[in-house]
């Protein structure tokens, strides 16, 4: 009877690791799902190196908002964005370098940052996320960790989640030979910013 319960026990102890072994190793986490097709477009707007557009642009923030026109001027180691008010003056010039962001104000004083984030929140009371924009835009990630993406059928960006932003996407249509957004909606803990492209005047390497 001692032989038998020893073989019962050397039977069943392996087995008894091998399920505690299973249930402490839970599977990696896996990337968002692309295919071939979403490949295929982001590599199509890899090759946009410059942009200008023009449009409108809303924020919903505490203590204050804004809505206005934007346009836009972005190259590989510059952006060149004036903002305006609703009645068409101008608000603000803002100047993205790598050396530093400066924005300029309507009455001509100018104020210099590291970031235009926390520029723009101190002097215009909302914070414009231009570190990643300049991708969001085009309808493509940064290259940052990607938290959640979703795909249409034409491999176009419809949702994306990345450095703290819920981005959604609509209105795509084709200029110069490349799909891209009308309508960038982005939303964070803080801030809701809406973004609609009345006009891409040019965009290409």
């Amino acid at each position: 009877m001692l032989h038998s319960r020893n073989i019962l026990f050397s039977a069943i102890v392996p087995l008894i690791l091998g399920i505690s072994g299973c249930a402490t190793l839970p599977p990696p986490p896996q990337p968002p799902a692309t295919s071939s097709i979403n490949q295929q477009h982001l590599a199509t707007l890899a090759s946009i190196k410059t942009f200008s557009l023009k449009g409108r642009l809303g924020v919903v923030t505490n203590p204050r908002g804004f809505t206005g026109g934007i346009d836009w001027q972005h190259q590989a180691a510059e952006d060149n964005i004036d903002v305006y008010s609703p009645v068409g003056g101008k608000v603000a010039n803002i100047i993205k370098r790598p050396s530093g962001v400066t924005l300029t104000t309507q009455d001509g004083r100018s104020t210099t940052a590291k970031d235009a984030e926390s520029l723009t929140e101190t002097t215009l009371g909302w914070r414009l996320p231009l570190e990643g924009l300049s991708d969001w835009a085009l309808g493509k990630p940064t290259t940052s960790k990607i938290d959640a993406a979703t795909w249409n059928e034409q491999g176009q960006l419809t949702t994306l989640k990345q450095d703290g932003w819920d981005i959604e996407y609509q209105n795509y249509a084709e200029n110069s030979g490349y799909f891209l957004p009308g309508k960038i909606v982005l939303k964070s803990e803080k801030v809701n910013l809406k973004l609609l492209v009345e006009k891409w005047v040019s965009a290409g390497n």
